[in-house]
């Protein structure tokens, strides 16, 4: 058995580890400002959902398109000066993938994670996510993608 005090220590220690890395997060890449990113090309790369398939063939296939609009809607609404292009062989350009995180099953209380995962051009990677409930995306109807995306678009620089 080990003593108390030993494992009070050991979870303050723990707590003090976590506390510590959740202050201190790796660096971000010196061109992910918002001067940069608001000039920026960007191109959005297939959109891509993980999880369990919910959706049917045609509901999956209009779920990825409004992803892949969205995002470069939101991006574009967020930097009136970028530019949004389907050349993906363009060096400068900044990779964007829509990337959406599926619950368990599709119950009101739950909730999905949506992503964007930025490849720079220097290789270096950023992604940016948060979690949404299912009710809260529902109740935008057509206008979820929307929604889920300007949202992320606000955690930018």
């Amino acid at each position: 058995m080990i003593p108390r005090p030993l494992l009070a220590s050991a979870a303050l220690l723990t707590t003090l580890l976590v506390s510590a890395q959740a202050q201190n997060p790796a660096p971000l890449p010196a061109d992910w400002t918002s001067a940069r990113l608001s000039t920026a090309t960007y191109v959005i790369l297939d959109p891509q959902m993980t999880g369990p398939n919910l959706l049917g063939g045609s509901d999956q296939g209009s779920v990825l398109a409004a992803m892949r609009r969205d995002s470069a809607g939101a991006l574009k609404r967020r930097y009136p000066g970028a530019t949004i292009s389907l050349d993906a062989a363009s060096p400068q350009a900044i990779r964007v993938t829509p990337v959406l995180q599926t619950p368990s099953a599709l119950l009101p209380w739950l909730k999905l994670t949506a992503r964007l995962d930025f490849t720079l051009p220097g290789g270096e990677r950023v992604s940016v996510a948060q979690d949404f409930g299912l009710l809260s995306v529902w109740q935008h109807q057509a206008e979820a993608a929307n929604f889920v995306y300007d949202q992320l678009a606000q955690r930018l620089p």
